[in-house]
């Protein structure tokens, strides 16, 4: 069975040596205070901004999922409010977590196959934080470093540019230094289970935490900074977690490679549904299509058929999400997914929907 969901999706075959390994040298009751530890924290830290291309100022932070992070960077980064700019279900989702804790905080939408106009953004000099999700795991679109650096050169007063970038994180090369803050879950990606989350903060994020001084969680930044200083946590982590991003990380082929040959898988299934007649890409524009998530669309009737087709041939295709749930599938372009699993994927659709 080969899995394309978008998530939890696929995960590495070596996985399963992982986490025998795991089992066999202890990690499972390693005590996250002793110097075992944070040998194993400080190599993580060092071999993801090696093998990711993360700036060596900007600050790990490893945390239980993309949505605290949501919960965190409210809590620590907005004391006013955040401005949030999104077309899909996830940066609505972010949106509502930020109102519901910073009442002021405002939004704007924009279609599939649009790109916002920076000019007209209210871009108000009392916003804390301007919110994007750089790639759109419901709707398989995407914002490109063009735009994020527009954005970022135009950012109002003192706010800040936080970026979700859940299902491109570890699977295409992002230019960090455009934005203050990045995050994503490693069960995309990454090719790992899910439970773990990264987020990478600028040194101008780390220093507004720090003068906000937010102390009211148990989560807050700055509780997290003060302890990751030593390659500690100030709660007790996910150490099996961090042992398998470790593994995997010594493991990987840096993230420029990673990216290229992403893009050209992607470009190869682009091509391909281009040209088809049954199913066609859900976004038209080829400059807002991401590259880890492919979305297709078609009558209800033939994505549940194609869906039970695949399935039935050990092909797991991943339904729609949100508003587009019915009338798309969606299909992962993550690392963790072989070669051979997208060719035996374009051989179904061209014998049974040509």
């Amino acid at each position: 069975m080969y899995t394309f969901n978008p998530g939890p999706a696929a995960v590495y075959p070596q996985v399963r040596q992982y986490l025998q390994d795991a089992f066999d040298e202890g990690w499972l009751s390693a005590p996250h205070r002793g110097e075992r530890f944070t040998t194993l924290l400080r190599q993580t830290v060092t071999d993801l901004k090696t093998r990711l291309n993360v700036p060596q100022d900007y600050t790990v932070f490893l945390m239980g999922s993309a949505t605290e992070c949501w919960e965190v960077l409210t809590q620590s980064l907005t004391p006013t409010k955040s401005l949030h700019i999104y077309n899909g279900a996830f940066g609505e989702k972010w949106f509502e977590y930020a109102k519901a804790l910073r009442p002021a905080s405002t939004a704007v939408t924009f279609g599939l196959d649009e790109l916002p106009d920076i000019s007209k953004l209210p871009l108000d000099p009392q916003t804390d934080l301007v919110c994007i999700t750089q790639n759109e795991t419901s709707n398989a679109t995407q914002l490109r470093d063009g735009f994020i650096l527009n954005l970022f050169n135009r950012l109002p007063g003192n706010a800040l540019l936080a970026v979700d970038a859940t299902s491109s994180l570890a699977g295409i090369q992002l230019k960090y230094i455009k934005a203050d803050i990045w995050y994503g879950s490693v069960q995309k990606c990454f090719g790992l289970p899910a439970g773990l989350s990264v987020m990478l903060l600028s040194p101008r994020a780390v220093t507004r935490f720090r003068k906000i001084n937010e102390r009211a969680h148990y989560n807050s930044l700055v509780h997290q900074y003060e302890k990751m200083l030593n390659y500690q946590t100030n709660y007790t982590p996910n150490v099996l977690g961090i042992y398998l991003l470790s593994r995997m990380l010594q493991e990987r082929a840096p993230i420029k490679a990673v990216h290229q040959h992403l893009t050209e898988r992607a470009a190869k299934l682009y091509d391909y549904f281009d040209q088809a007649t049954q199913l066609t890409p859900l976004v038209m524009n080829t400059e807002t299509r991401s590259t880890t998530v492919i979305g297709l669309q078609g009558a209800p009737a033939l994505i549940d058929e194609v869906k039970r087709r695949a399935l039935a041939q050990g092909l797991q295709l991943g339904n729609g999400y949100g508003s587009w749930k019915s009338g798309s599938l969606r299909i992962a372009n993550f690392p963790a997914i072989p070669d051979e699993a997208f060719e035996q994927l374009v051989q179904f659709f061209a014998k049974e929907f040509a």
